[in-house]
């Protein structure tokens, strides 16, 4: 009975690593998805920008409206594409949900 008894306690010592260690992956696991995010956040918001500021610049360009029998340009058909993608980026970001908070370890 001894033996049997040193063995549950080294497998209860065992499982109690297994399980420490599992808490430590998952924690770099969270820091890691958050710092992703993070960056994909600002690409989000960079890339917002830029195609506000494209579109702007576009629209300012034109004196007269176009044909409508004219081809539209791919350009011009990316960058409404870029301004609709934008626009869905910031209506499905969660609130409150900045940069900031998540490396203060919020």
């Amino acid at each position: 009975m001894k033996a049997l008894e040193l063995q549950k306690q080294f497998l209860i010592a065992e499982s109690e690593l297994n399980r420490a260690q599992l808490v430590e992956d998952v924690a770099t696991l969270t820091t890691g998805v958050r710092a992703f995010a993070g960056r994909a956040k600002s690409v989000g918001s960079i890339v917002s920008s830029v195609t506000t500021l494209a579109l702007g610049l576009t629209g300012c360009g034109r004196s007269k409206p176009a044909k409508p029998a004219t081809k539209v340009s791919w350009l011009h058909t990316l960058l409404k594409a870029a301004g609709l993608i934008s626009t869905l980026w910031t209506a499905f970001e969660r609130p409150g949900d900045d940069r900031e908070g998540s490396k203060s370890g919020k």
